[in-house]
């Protein structure tokens, strides 16, 4: 039984790996060349700049149309509403962005997050966070990161991104806004500052 769930959790996550690799490339085979060495070699020496995003995400894995999906969980345990994530157990995730708790949607977070701690309640996330209006329409930048959920204030890495936030890297500074012991239902509230070139600043003529 572990090696049946073991190779389900793999095939899980390469499907997601391969899934993303394949949209960032739909999203950005239209401008962006990657055999065009000129172009790379605009972005490399071209100027960086800083950009700070504000944002919160809110993750609902309770009712009729949650967010978040549990769709692994180890041998021997059992999942129900409001219970501490078990270790090893791993959610795929479609989390809504506002600009503001319970204000207008400018995006979505999609990807998983997998329960990583033992002794004290933490996660991996792999997550691409879509912008879906605003000045950052189309454009997205990518988390890849320890998150430790026992910490009202913690930090996660930023990894990459797509559209404007291209080679993009830098930090998020996470802060829980609000959480439901009873549904786990929880909004997160980020400050992130990224690095990355101007799209016009590498864009092919």
């Amino acid at each position: 039984m572990a090696k049946t769930n073991s190779t389900h959790l793999f095939l899980i996550i390469s499907s997601f790996l391969l899934l993303s690799t394949t949209a960032v490339a739909q999203t950005l085979g239209d401008d962006f060349d990657f055999d065009d060495d000129n172009h790379i070699e605009a972005m490399v020496s071209g100027k960086e700049k800083l950009t700070k995003l504000h944002f919160f995400l809110n993750d609902v894995i309770s009712g009729k149309k949650p967010s978040a999906v549990l769709v692994a969980i180890p041998n021997g345990t059992t999942a129900g509403e409001g219970s501490p994530e078990p270790f090893g157990s791993v959610y795929v995730v479609d989390d809504p962005l506002t600009d503001r708790p319970g204000g207008n949607v400018i995006g979505n977070a999609q990807g998983m997050y997998m329960s990583a701690g033992q002794d004290l309640l933490s996660e991996v996330i792999v997550m691409d966070f879509g912008f879906t209006s605003g000045e950052y329409n189309g454009s997205s930048i990518s988390v890849f990161s320890r998150n430790p959920l026992s910490q009202t204030n913690r930090e996660v890495a930023v990894v990459g991104g797509r559209g404007v936030f291209r080679m993009a890297r830098g930090f998020a500074k996470l802060k829980t806004y609000f959480f439901n012991t009873t549904t786990g239902n929880a909004i997160v509230e980020y400050t992130v500052y990224v690095l990355h070139y101007s799209v016009t600043e590498f864009r092919s003529e």
